[in-house]
């Protein structure tokens, strides 16, 4: 166990000579989960319903409901990723995170400084 133990260190120093920026890189990586000044998106959440259109099967279906998705938005306002947190199917997924990479972001501010944050949406789909 204690050889376990010392093989780890003696790793975990080499690494760290080798690659000193690895752990550094990492953490400028990562998304915020709130900033002072949030993301917003530009034209607000009707820009976004701009740049959805309902699946034909979902309407057929008659699936409806929200959409609850986690935006990752750099410190440009732009969108990198949006996973489904919790999705309706049916094509209504797809759609929703269509809609919210079609639409520019302000982006999030700590101290008047841009920063990557990640928010929750939720997008609703209803049928008429």
């Amino acid at each position: 166990m204690r050889l376990f133990g010392s093989i780890l260190i003696a790793f975990i120093f080499i690494v760290g000579i080798l690659y000193p920026n690895a752990i550094f890189a990492q953490q400028q990586n990562k998304y915020l989960p709130f900033a002072e000044v949030m993301p917003q998106p530009k034209g607000g959440l009707p820009a976004i319903y701009k740049h959805i259109t309902y699946p034909e099967i979902a309407r057929q279906s008659g699936v409806q409901g929200k959409e609850y998705l986690l935006v990752y938005v750099d410190e440009k306002g732009n969108v990198d990723d949006v996973k489904v947190i919790k999705g309706l199917g049916a094509g209504c997924d797809q759609a929703a995170i269509n809609g919210v990479k079609a639409v520019k972001f302000t982006p999030g501010e700590n101290n008047g400084k841009p920063v990557k944050v990640k928010l929750s949406l939720a997008i609703t789909f209803k049928l008429q």
